[in-house]
């Protein structure tokens, strides 16, 4: 696995995070190492991305801050210092972010300090792919849909359990010592009812910065982990298919030649394998009588 691989890679089990650029709001995420960074961003409309190499980053430093003399490494762990508190949703005060659309891209400028002098960078996004945003977005959300509607199965379960164990103990003679802790059996239908018509418009109001809250966030990181362990046990199985054919090869199919031999002794009999045309066989000459004193 080479460096953008692996970036990639880590990329995929950081949480999305919600940024405010102004009075926008874009939901985030990027991975720092040694080798250099990735960063996907998105406003739910487009998905924008950049991937820079310690050289790109290098070679960036010089031209925006050329007054710095400072190792790539160190920068990538100050690049990361810096967007860390953005992704957390705090404020520091002593850095800056916007950003700005361009023809099919973003960019997201940073300024800030770096041992006392000042310090800028600038993140050039292009489109994302297609199998990127589906990979880190769309298959994730998908099945933390299915992960969230099992568990809701699962407590609903359980409910009707509780339900029919507090009725047990009524019908024994139990009672609350407080009736304002009295519930009602729980009625899955009426639930979802009140769900969609009270809850479901407070939820889609609270804003699109809201889609991933800490608790969608530790369930990113689950899905995604699962992800990657069925991606390494593909892996796995494909390369130990392989072995097991270079192992014991298949055998190439016959050459023209090999089949015009063998339509050849189909039809030429085993016990004479060239055929030579017959002579006529010679007449046999007449023998003589045998008489008694010859």
């Amino acid at each position: 696995m080479d460096g953008s691989d692996e970036l990639e890679s880590s990329l995929l089990t950081q949480p999305w995070a919600s940024v405010c650029f102004g009075k926008s709001t874009f939901l985030a995420k990027v991975c720092f190492r040694d080798s250099g960074y990735v960063l996907l961003i998105s406003d739910l409309s487009s998905v924008w991305y950049e991937s820079a190499d310690t050289e790109a980053v290098g070679q960036r430093s010089k031209e925006l801050n050329k007054r710095l003399t400072v190792h790539v490494s160190s920068l990538l762990h100050h690049l990361s210092s810096l967007m860390s508190p953005l992704l957390a949703g705090e404020t520091d005060t002593t850095t800056s972010f916007s950003c700005h659309h361009v023809a099919g891209g973003l960019n997201l400028h940073l300024k800030s300090e770096l041992s006392g002098l000042p310090f800028c960078w600038n993140f050039h996004c292009c489109t994302a792919p297609p199998e990127m945003v589906s990979r880190h977005l769309l298959r994730p959300l998908v099945q933390m849909s299915l992960a969230l509607q099992y568990q809701v199965q699962e407590l609903t379960s359980l409910l009707l359990q509780k339900d029919a164990e507090i009725e047990d103990y009524r019908e024994s003679g139990a009672t609350l010592s407080r009736d304002r802790l009295r519930t009602e059996p729980f009625q899955e239908e009426a639930f979802q009812h009140s769900f969609m018509v009270k809850s479901l418009p407070q939820i889609c109001g609270a804003g699109e910065g809201q889609a991933f809250a800490s608790a969608l966030q530790q369930l990113y990181v689950a899905v995604t982990q699962q992800e990657q362990k069925r991606q390494r046990l593909e892996d796995a199985e494909g390369l130990a298919f392989a072995a097991e054919t270079t192992a014991h090869p298949h055998p190439p199919p016959p050459s023209q030649e090999d089949e015009a031999a063998i339509s050849s002794e189909q039809t030429t009999p085993a016990s004479s394998p060239a055929q030579k045309p017959r002579l006529p066989a010679a007449k046999a000459k007449p023998k003589k009588a045998k008489g008694l004193f010859s």
